[in-house]
């Protein structure tokens, strides 16, 4: 059985005290501006939830507990929790739902979905991808994969080749590469639309971040034969690299993308 119990943290006060003890504060009187090291209390529960994420006592979709449960569990004020609990939605990990809760992000929610698909109709689609596998296959993972996922000479990947559709214009091809360790019997299993969700719900494995660069490319012979147009065709290349909520990267995707009817948004904050 899932032990869901913690520690608690201590009190406001001591937790602060704590905090100005490792950044010296306690032996430079009433110096806190500019400390290095000093982190927030909000922060502090902000990595005690998240760590609860991570260890997967929480699985996505399931609802939390209550602010005021959390702030007596924790010993901590309501309000230090309900700023912990903004920060975690803010980045996607949790969603707030008017009269019914605080949940687990579900990679299948629509705002989740499109926390990390950056891809755009030019019109006024809605944008949901749909996806079909076109390949799939353990083998050794080569020099760019063990580079990409942090992995020894000797791992195994799992391979995924599909195309995606864009308000059901094809216009993607992803190569997909998965630890063979991690994602156990991936292989031999139907995967759904979105990927990460099965990650979360499967494996235990949550996408926190993920690191993309975009490149102009050509398309290859079999990137163009997927999408049906002419090889050489020009496209938008994305390389990203998923990280999971232990700062591990778990998956390297390789996105061609044809740009005809779709753009790559991004929102500068």
């Amino acid at each position: 059985m899932l032990d869901t119990t913690f520690d608690a943290l201590p009190t406001d006060g001591a937790l602060r005290r704590h905090a100005m003890e490792r950044s010296g504060e306690g032996q430079a009187g009433s110096r806190r501006t500019g400390t290095v090291g000093f982190r927030p209390l909000y922060r502090q529960v902000y990595d005690t939830l998240l760590k609860r994420l991570a260890d997967a006592v929480w699985q996505p979709g399931q609802i939390l507990p209550s602010e005021g449960q959390l702030a007596a569990e924790l010993g901590v004020s309501q309000g230090t929790v309900r700023k912990a609990l903004d920060a975690l939605t803010a980045d996607s990990l949790l969603v707030r739902r008017q009269g019914r809760g605080t949940f687990v992000a579900d990679h299948d929610d629509k705002q989740s979905v499109f926390r990390f698909l950056k891809l755009r109709p030019d019109g006024d689609g809605t944008g949901m991808p749909t996806s079909r596998v076109t390949g799939i296959a353990e083998a050794a993972a080569s020099a760019d994969e063990r580079g990409r996922l942090d992995l020894v000479r000797s791992a195994r990947v799992v391979r995924i080749e599909r195309v995606r559709a864009v308000d059901a214009k094809l216009c993607v091809v992803e190569t997909i590469s998965v630890a063979a360790g991690l994602f156990p019997g991936i292989a031999q299993i139907e995967l759904p639309n979105t990927l990460y969700s099965l990650y979360a719900t499967r494996y235990g494995i949550t996408i926190a971040t993920a690191n993309e660069r975009l490149k102009a490319v050509a398309l290859g012979p079999r990137e163009a034969e997927l999408l049906q147009v002419p090889a050489g065709t020009p496209a938008l290349e994305i390389d990203r690299v998923a990280i999971d909520l232990e700062e591990r990267p778990v998956e390297w995707r390789l996105s061609t993308c044809l740009t005809q009817d779709i753009h790559y948004l991004s929102v500068l904050r």
